[in-house]
């Protein structure tokens, strides 16, 4: 059988070769000719799996190692009996890296108290519920959105779009992108709703960029109508407004999720349902390992001045990631955006790290954002 697979999918490569005849290719370049004749397409984002590439093709699966699956027509692969399959939650843990990280970077910019704020958390799935823990863990309020889940579930906490809008300090998006329904996300955030916000509100979008109107985004930030932004994705990626790059408080080329453990979990998911589907024996598998961090014990001395148990917490979540490194690399060359998604530096999550601390209170915000705890 022949397997065509992303080249930049880490950690695959052997994983399928005992079995089948195993294509790597840029995934913008996986075209009609290359999966004519394949079994399986493994892929991310920037392969559109739809008719024009596999009309006719003997493609019997499409997994893609990535949470979101708007790239994939998901209506044409059914009514051709193709299974299709992505990776829920696979890197939840790092985008919550990421939005911590990004709020302390918030906090010291802004000279914000991170425990007099309120986070709305919009999308409350696997990323959007560690999002929230995290925030509780810093000692912020958290208000919660999700429609679907509400409906579902009957959560009395769940509060309105226009609640969340009206009484957040920052606004964090982890929704779908879907273009129709009761729950469709284009333009979720627009500029009717971006009025609603407070003033000094800060946006944060790490799920997709067409849920949020770019232009609006923009006019809101350069009118002074909205505090601030905080930006992973973009409409019409791998480009990227040059004006709202400049006036985001962090600008990154979609990489919020793009940790070591992140994509570890994307590529088991693929692997093993595509296996699976195709009757060979990977359903354990998993890569053989994983690069350690290169400083993997964190110490912290709250004797120090200014040490507050915050202000530790903060140093440790920069200790495993600091966020402003890769919005300087982004700023300095907006059209390396892919490449600096391919050659992403390895990051470790919060679990890789263990940190010694003497200090109570600081130990019981590091274990809420998931950090191990030398007990010595």
């Amino acid at each position: 059988m022949k397997i065509v697979i992303d080249e930049n999918i880490p950690f695959i490569r052997g994983a399928f070769e005992p079995w089948a005849d195993v294509v790597y290719a840029a995934g913008g370049a996986i075209d009609r000719r290359m999966v004519a004749d394949a079994d399986a397409l493994i892929v991310r984002t920037r392969t559109r799996c739809n008719s024009q590439l596999l009309k006719g093709s003997r493609v019997k699966i499409v997994a893609s190692a990535t949470i979101g699956y708007d790239h994939i027509d998901t209506s044409w692969l059914g009514e051709e009996g193709i299974k299709w399959t992505n990776a829920p939650g696979c890197n939840s843990g790092s985008v919550m890296q990421y939005i911590t990280a990004s709020l302390f970077q918030l906090a010291m910019h802004h000279s914000l108290d991170l425990r007099s704020l309120t986070l709305g958390v919009i999308g409350v799935g696997n990323v959007g519920s560690k999002v929230v823990l995290s925030a509780r863990a810093l000692g912020m309020k958290v208000l919660q959105n999700d429609p679907p889940r509400k409906r579902r579930e009957g959560l009395k906490e769940f509060i309105s779009l226009d609640a969340i809008l009206e009484r957040s300090d920052i606004v964090t998006l982890h929704v779908p992108l879907t273009s129709e329904g009761h729950d469709k996300t284009h333009y979720l955030i627009n500029r009717e709703n971006l009025q609603a916000l407070k003033r000094e509100c800060i946006l944060i979008n790490t799920s997709r960029g067409e849920v949020v109107d770019n232009i609006a985004l923009r006019k809101a930030l350069m009118a002074g109508t909205l505090g601030g932004a905080v930006l992973d994705v973009w409409e019409g990626e791998p480009r990227a407004d040059r004006r709202l790059i400049e006036l985001a408080d962090i600008a990154t080329p979609h990489i919020a999720g793009y940790s070591v453990d992140g994509k570890a979990n994307g590529t088991i998911t693929v692997v093993r349902e595509t296996a699976l589907h195709l009757g060979i024996p990977l359903g354990d598998w998993q890569p053989d390992s994983l690069p350690e961090p290169d400083k993997p014990v964190i110490e912290l001395d709250p004797h120090a001045s200014m040490n507050t148990p915050l202000n530790l917490a903060a140093m440790a979540v920069r200790h495993t990631y600091p966020v402003d490194d890769d919005d300087r690399l982004f700023r300095s060359d907006p059209d390396r955006f892919e490449y600096l998604r391919d050659n992403y530096r390895q990051r470790r999550e919060f679990s890789s790290f263990q940190v010694s601390v003497d200090d109570a209170e600081t130990r019981t915000i590091l274990q809420g954002l998931g950090f191990k705890i030398n007990n010595d």
